[in-house]
């Protein structure tokens, strides 16, 4: 009888130890930024600089130029702005990248310049080992946790119209009873999916604010041959859709930051997309029909003009 139970009570052990060798790691519930409906026309935004800033990884062979943990942060942010749709996104190597943005076109903004530049890093990054021990029962949890900061910037202004710092983290826990049970090592996916859900808070808040803008894009050409605008089908650019005509308005500096601002424009009339053309987003443009007075509109200063979303 002693046997019998002795048996039956190893039987229960070993199950129960069984049932915990699954290892779980736990994942934020990821959040589907595809689009719900509502037609976005894209922004361009350039990613640039995206560093690590804190102490790991760091040792005596560092690269600075070739950071893991930088290009890791910068890669899964660019694949969650991209999953949005909302974006035709560009990558840039330094922060200096920016001052060049402006200086592409008349408009300050080419063809194919950014909107907006997003500038990031990691700011904390750590690893711990949590552990309980009971009488029969052991668990080992490894816990990481990281925090990311980004800054969005609009390029025309060079203002900061966003910052923010989230922080994420992930987990893997173990359990054995009675010496019997899964056992896990370093895990080094724990990094990844710490930074991911850090970055994902922050991405709803990105296309917000760029979105929150009109859309805007400037005339390429204005004559009775061609009627041109700038952008095309990726951008979201269709047959039929409306924008309005605007003259840029008088340039005036805040004396508190030292920055020009530019005062709202005058509508001058509306044009509507008769067809698209180009097959890159650099040579992508629109033919358009204008309705308006033509006098309204000097062929002979073309960038005093900008044409913007209809909202």
């Amino acid at each position: 009888m002693k046997k019998i139970v002795m048996l039956t009570a190893l039987f229960l052990v070993c199950a129960l130890a069984q049932a915990q060798r699954k290892v779980e790691i736990v994942e934020p519930v990821k959040q589907d930024l595809a689009d719900t409906g509502s037609r976005v026309l894209k922004r361009k935004v350039a990613i640039g600089r995206f560093s690590n800033e804190t102490q790991y990884a760091k040792g005596i062979f560092y690269d600075k130029e070739n950071d893991p943990m930088g290009k890791q942060a910068l890669d899964i942010l660019s694949a969650k702005l991209a999953a949005s749709g909302k974006f035709l996104l560009l990558e840039r190597s330094d922060l200096a990248a920016l001052l060049e943005e402006a200086k592409k076109s008349e408009n300050g903004l080419s063809a194919i310049g950014a909107d907006y530049m997003i500038i990031g890093s990691v700011t904390e990054f750590g690893r711990k080992n949590i552990g309980k021990s009971g009488t029969f029962t052991s668990t080992k949890t490894q816990v990481v946790e990281a925090a990311v900061a980004i800054r969005l910037v609009d390029v025309s202004t060079g203002l900061i119209i966003y910052s923010d710092e989230a922080k994420g983290s992930a987990e893997l826990t173990t359990k054995t009873t009675m010496g019997v049970g899964g056992k896990a090592s370093y895990d080094a996916t724990l990094s990844d999916k710490a930074i991911s859900e850090a970055i994902g808070q922050l991405v709803e808040n990105i296309i917000n604010k760029c979105t929150d803008k009109p859309w805007r894009t400037y005339f390429l050409s204005f004559d009775k041959d061609a009627q041109l605008i700038a952008g095309g089908t990726s951008q979201g650019i269709k047959v039929g859709d409306t924008f309005g005509v605007k003259t840029k308005g008088r340039s005036v500096k805040n004396p508190q930051t030292g920055v020009m601002i530019e005062l709202p424009g005058k509508q001058v009339g509306t044009v509507t997309v008769t067809a698209t053309g180009g097959d890159t987003p650099e040579t992508e443009y629109s033919f358009i029909s204008f309705s308006g007075d033509d006098a309204a509109i000097d062929v002979s200063k073309l960038t005093d003009y900008y044409i913007e979303e209809i909202k």
